[in-house]
């Protein structure tokens, strides 16, 4: 049933007063709000409604609220329910917590190590009959994979291999490939696909994501032709990362057949991601006239990123005259988006300006600076961090 009907039989039989909701009843319609994105101040009225009649005690709803607000983005709601549960958490209660750090987007880093710190408190509890499960792991090797902490990743792969066998389990296995891969050991990942029995879309994509990002173009092209033997059909992210290892590894008539074969050849509409890959793609190769040529010509509407990428293959390659091109088109979509975005119009600022610091275009370079200082838009400093082990 869809969330916005499940709310709405839910209201209507509040309203009419004649019905009596068990706890399941709660644990549904809570359910249906973390499933809702514009569901955050329904499910809070659902919440303060089972603290009314007495459920708040319930671990399963309790739980689910936990799921509710991790879902949500509301973590500090999410950690104040899991904290106030105390003896009566269950490992479905641990992993809602862990998950919903592990969901956010925002400040991922930061839930990352929440989320690891709160794996070691479970650990810790295991001898009141809480333990990790799969579920637990999968969300515990996304924290390792998202802030590229290989040692912990590594003593985690230990404790799942005693508890499970990988080979057969698909998102336990698949899960250790993109850890492995995003941590920088692409050894480890291959040892682990190639031992798996069974592979999803997802497993095939994972692996061949992990050969882009340490620029293996040949080893992508080989992995697609094996995962074509299995029948199965790449979508469209896994298009965007073999555009994207062709481009790194300089393969570029190879990533111009994948790019025009996508819909005749495997069923998958270009996106604006594979666009940009392409631009990219072209650009590395110094291709420049032709990547404009291709962005202009292209049937979708040119993005901010598209042209960030080919502006920087413009300096790389010290075509000032097409990077003065590009660099206009970039700032004229800044005035015409009519949205207030300071961090992205210094960098369009900023890296016309390289275009011409790196042609000697020093007048030229000037002026922008001085349209920087009328526009008031200042420079962002940047960082760097470094993990100690």
């Amino acid at each position: 049933m869809p969330c916005g009907e499940a709310l709405r039989l839910f209201a209507d039989g509040i309203a009419g007063g004649d019905l009596v909701f068990d706890r399941l009843s709660y644990v549904y319609v809570i359910g249906a709000c973390a499933r809702s994105r514009t569901a955050l101040w329904e499910g809070k009225e659902v919440h303060c409604r089972v603290l009314k009649i007495g459920l708040g005690y319930d671990v399963v709803v309790g739980t689910t609220c936990i799921h509710f607000y991790g879902s949500h983005g509301d973590c500090g709601s999410a950690r104040k329910m899991f904290d106030e549960m105390g003896d009566r958490r269950t490992s479905a209660t641990w992993n809602a917590m862990i998950s919903g750090y592990c969901s956010q987007k925002k400040g991922s880093e930061y839930f990352a190590h929440a989320a690891l710190k709160l794996f070691c408190g479970m650990l810790r509890c295991g001898n009141n009959g809480v333990n990790p499960n799969d579920t637990t792991m999968v969300s515990v090797l996304s924290a390792c994979a998202r802030i590229g902490d290989l040692v912990t990743g590594s003593c985690v792969h230990g404790r799942i291999e005693k508890i499970v066998y990988v080979p057969h389990d698909v998102y336990i296995g698949t899960c250790l490939v993109d850890m492995y891969s995003k941590c920088g050991c692409l050894k480890s990942a291959l040892v682990v696909f190639n031992r798996m029995k069974m592979k999803n879309i997802l497993t095939w994509t994972s692996m061949i994501s992990g050969l882009a990002l340490h620029g293996q173009g040949k080893s992508v092209l080989n992995i697609l032709e094996a995962m074509q033997v299995t029948n199965i059909r790449p979508n469209a992210v896994t298009f965007t990362s073999l555009l994207f290892a062709c481009g790194h590894a300089g393969l570029v008539n190879e990533g111009l057949v994948l790019f025009y074969s996508m819909g005749s050849r495997f069923g998958v509409t270009p996106n604006i991601q594979h666009y940009g890959c392409i631009v990219d793609l072209l650009g590395r190769a110094g291709r420049l006239q032709e990547a404009y040529n291709f962005v202009i010509e292209m049937p979708l509407q040119p993005d901010k990123i598209l042209w960030r990428s080919l502006l920087a293959a413009c300096k790389i390659h010290g075509n000032s005259t097409m990077g003065e091109k590009v660099g206009k088109h970039l700032l004229q979509l800044q005035e015409e988006s009519g949205t207030v975005d300071t961090v992205s119009r210094c960098e369009d600022f900023i890296a016309l300006s390289n275009v011409y610091a790196s042609t000697g275009r020093w007048k030229d370079l000037e002026m922008v600076r001085e349209k920087m200082k009328d526009k008031c838009i200042q420079a962002e400093p940047g960082y760097s961090s470094v993990q100690l082990v």
